[in-house]
């Protein structure tokens, strides 16, 4: 890639982002990152985010064992939060379904990540899984992911990814997974008519903390960004107001929010109204997958995190071709799979990163 090619995927990430990286470098590793921060990230394994919100500030916690309580100490072992502290686990891409090079069998790599789940010390509340349940929204694709996510015995939020809308605008998907849920928070939160019910948006509150599923994978244009729509975004309006903006937020979504890669149509079209909806509040984390790896933004109050799958990895923004699956040896597939650890120690302070792979 030439240094201006460089200089132009850079302005498109814009500024506070993490630059891409070269092909020779792992997928984990940023141009930027110090080696204590490396020598951080390897020191964590797992195959999720376990997110603990502590008095209303989003901190991440190992999904390890010993390290799991010793991160903290007061917490519950069964019922996911004590006090002041909530915690919960994001997992992401599952494509249950695909079959082909770096991962012929992405069932088992989700099956390894819900046992880390089950085995933490500290127990979640409840998990996330941000989009690609499946891979081409097939009933017995959903019917095994179904079966392995309920393995870690949580309750479990859904948004979809575009590979879950394939063909039925996400009727399957819906019926399924969260046309219960949005129903009722639309109903009860927002007001919206019983024709714009059911579409996969819904909100929640948990231990003083609001929660709100974004969907971004409905009329896309082929190889286009994600699109939220004037009717999604009239919805998250009317569902924040009211609320004191020191109100924790923790928006959910497949696409990312922000302009990872235009090009790639990483991104959502309409994302920066949504953004502008949220940048009031003191606190808003938000979580997305889509992209495979660990990207992150920081917009003053905001901070935007893409996670890795548990399926497969894809090439860092503007390395290569395209976006789509990752070829890697067989032997260091693990290396591509796991978990982000992401500690806020203050309302206004930049996040502490910490990744990990399956092979950690």
């Amino acid at each position: 890639m030439s240094r201006r090619a460089q200089r132009e995927d850079s302005a498109a990430l814009g500024e506070g982002t993490t630059p891409p990286m070269s092909p020779s470098m792992s997928p984990l590793m940023s141009p930027l990152m110090s080696r204590r921060r490396a020598m951080t990230c390897l020191a964590w394994a797992g195959a999720g985010i376990l997110w603990t919100l502590d008095g209303g500030v989003p901190r991440g916690v190992s999904l390890g064992g010993a390290q799991a309580s010793a991160a903290q100490p007061g917490s519950s072992a069964i019922a996911g939060f004590s006090g002041n502290t909530l915690s919960f686990v994001q997992i992401s891409d599952s494509h249950i379904g695909f079959n082909k090079a770096p991962n012929p069998d992405p069932a088992a790599t989700l099956q390894a990540a819900i046992e880390r789940i089950r085995s933490a010390a500290q127990r979640p509340a409840f998990m996330l899984h941000t989009g690609d349940v499946s891979h081409l929204s097939r009933p017995e694709e959903f019917d095994i992911a179904q079966q392995i996510v309920n393995g870690a015995g949580l309750e479990t939020h859904y948004v979809p990814g575009e590979h879950d809308v394939i063909g039925d605008d996400g009727r399957a998907f819906f019926s399924r997974f969260s046309a219960r849920v949005s129903a009722r928070a639309s109903a009860r939160l927002s007001g919206v008519s019983p024709e714009n019910r059911g579409a996969g948006w819904y909100s929640f509150d948990q231990q003083g903390v609001h929660f709100i599923a974004l969907v971004n994978v409905l009329n896309l244009k082929a190889g286009g960004m994600g699109y939220l729509g004037d009717t999604q975004l009239e919805w998250l309006a009317a569902d924040l107001k009211g609320r004191t903006h020191s109100t924790p937020l923790v928006v959910f979504a497949h696409m990312p929010l922000w302009s990872v890669y235009p090009a790639w149509g990483w991104g959502t079209d309409d994302g920066d109204r949504a953004l502008a909806l949220l940048r009031p509040f003191g606190s808003v984390t938000v979580l997305n997958g889509h992209i495979h790896q660990v990207l992150q933004k920081v917009e003053g109050s905001v901070r935007l995190q893409t996670a890795m799958s548990t399926a497969f990895p894809q090439p860092a923004p503007g390395v290569g071709p395209g976006p789509g699956p990752l070829k890697v040896e067989a032997s260091q597939l693990g290396r591509t799979l796991g978990i982000r650890r992401v500690d806020f120690t203050s309302l206004d302070g930049a996040p502490s990163l910490g990744d990990a792979t399956l092979a950690s």
